[in-house]
């Protein structure tokens, strides 16, 4: 576990928290030692990218689950994560520079109006769901 944890320029602490988190696989030998398979540093490479990227590591386990049983991830594989993670970024970009927009327009009213404003409810969406919290995050 130490040698991974140097390689990858990781603490050992990240290591356990991988595994329990399901992100990183291990077997244990007989004298309960943890050995990793040939990929376990491309994918720590794979979770730190992800990480820096913002991804919710509930969304980096779901993504990495198919590969649990597998010695090594792929370049394929990467490629494939990369274009799925790509598009959820491109997604998240496109709400967060119409959230921008709209503050610029909203920013120093000091309404918040609960039917008008445009940031707190666009086109008064949550009215029309009914009483109660909403998702403030609109598409």
């Amino acid at each position: 576990m130490g040698e991974v944890a140097a390689r990858a320029g990781v603490p050992v602490s990240t290591l356990h928290f991988y595994e329990a988190e399901g992100l990183l696989w291990s077997r244990r030998t007989a004298g309960n030692q943890r050995r990793y398979g040939r990929g376990v540093l491309r994918a720590i490479a794979i979770i730190k990218v992800a990480q820096r990227a913002g991804i919710p590591l509930s969304t980096i386990r779901e993504r990495l689950a198919p590969f649990a049983g597998l010695q090594k991830v792929t370049a394929a594989d990467w490629e494939r994560l990369s274009t799925e993670w790509r598009n959820d970024l491109d997604d998240r970009i496109a709400r967060l520079t119409r959230l921008r927009d709209q503050m610029n327009s909203c920013i120093g009213c000091g309404c918040l109006s609960i039917e008008d404003c445009p940031l707190r409810n666009p086109g008064d969406m949550l009215g029309d769901a009914g009483p109660g919290a909403r998702l403030l995050d609109p598409e």
